[in-house]
């Protein structure tokens, strides 16, 4: 059963159209100090590697902003540039060339200083995203609705969009983010219902590690199931490689997005004679730089494996010191058990060298 996306204008981040039935683009925020060029750089060539399709990076201060032309000479993706309450550091961006701004206009001045930026933004062609966030929220917004709740959210989302509004400035995308995920679900429902604008999804402050993973996912999941969000970004507490990772797979586990290994591996029990776990974990780390999308199976026993493994791109189905090697649902070879990690990495890797050079020959 395919999602029925909700109907969007689109606008365009450099390269990277958001809405309008665009697929759904998986962003990240690097963690380095933007001032540092080359550190900021290379963790953003790791990004791109992973996948990432559009970068924001902090803007705290004029030395900041100065670096971002620089950044964006070297990289290839996106940026977004991240300001808060100094309208000049967005001026200082748009002249830089970067292909976005994360901004509330509530919080960079008067009403001339928002058309300043406004006027250059529209000049540059440059989208803007209204970030709202449920930890600074305004004081305003939570007396008129009792605190933090979903509908001060939205009415400080729209607050914002009809001061860029009366500024004739539509290349606006929109995100509601909260901690607790049902507050962040009503949140994005509420102004789903109330504009045609992209919304950027995520959970703010999910976390580290699994538990972080897994309230991105639900709050996230949740959402684009009902056909709500055209871009996302999973945020999690270290490495941002990561929250690309995690992006992709919780847009592949909706069918929204294949890129890369989605592997398949049985949660063991007793009838499991192989180490299933040491091969899954050695076959998705040197396969996570394989960007074709494969579904890769590593199965422990004779009950459910070699159906899986044989439903999967490549897959290996484990019996007494032995696997069953399988590609395209056929079975390839037996090996050792201590070369089913080495032997399924490779046929993947082959399996996606030769898909790769099939779809060249045909374009």
């Amino acid at each position: 059963m395919s999602i029925t996306r909700r109907p969007t204008r689109q606008i365009r981040v450099g390269k990277v159209a958001v809405g309008g039935g665009a697929p759904i683009s998986v962003q990240s925020m690097t963690n380095t100090d933007t001032r540092d060029i080359a550190a900021t750089v290379v963790q953003i060539q790791r990004l791109s590697r992973a996948g990432c399709e559009i970068v924001r990076l902090a803007v705290p201060d004029q030395e900041a902003a100065a670096a971002l032309a620089r950044i964006k000479a070297q990289v290839d993706i996106p940026i977004i540039a991240d300001i808060h309450f100094d309208y000049r550091l967005a001026l200082a961006a748009l002249e830089a060339g970067v292909d976005g701004l994360r901004l509330n206009p509530g919080n960079i001045g008067g009403p001339g200083r928002v058309k300043a930026v406004v006027k250059e933004a529209a000049a540059r062609r440059v989208p803007i995203r209204i970030g709202v966030n449920a930890g600074s929220l305004e004081e305003e917004a939570m007396a008129a609705y009792g605190g933090v709740t979903a509908a001060a959210m939205v009415a400080s989302a729209l607050k914002h969009v009809r001061l860029l509004e009366d500024l004739d400035f539509y290349d606006i995308k929109i995100s509601l983010k909260a901690a607790e995920v049902p507050l962040m679900l009503e949140a994005y429902r509420r102004l789903a219902a109330e504009v045609d604008y992209p919304l950027h999804l995520g959970v703010t402050e999910a976390g580290r590690g699994l538990e972080g993973a897994v309230k991105s996912a639900v709050g996230i999941g949740i959402l684009l199931n009902e056909g709500i969000g055209d871009t996302i970004r999973v945020s999690l507490t270290g490495d941002p490689v990561q929250e690309v990772a995690a992006g992709f797979a919780i847009l592949r586990s909706l069918g929204l997005r294949r890129r890369g290994i989605e592997l398949i591996s049985c949660p063991t029990c007793g009838r499991c004679q192989v180490d299933v776990e040491g091969v899954a974990a050695r076959v998705q780390q040197d396969l996570q730089d394989v960007a074709r999308p494969l579904k890769v199976a590593v199965m422990g026993c004779a009950v459910n494996g070699p159906g899986e493994a044989r439903q999967a791109d490549v897959g290996i189905a484990g019996g007494p010191g032995f696997g069953l090697l399988f590609r395209h649902g056929r079975p390839v070879r037996k090996v050792k058990e201590e070369d089913m990690a080495r032997a399924l990495i490779e046929e993947a890797r082959r399996l996606a060298a030769e898909e790769g050079e099939e779809e060249n020959a045909h374009e």
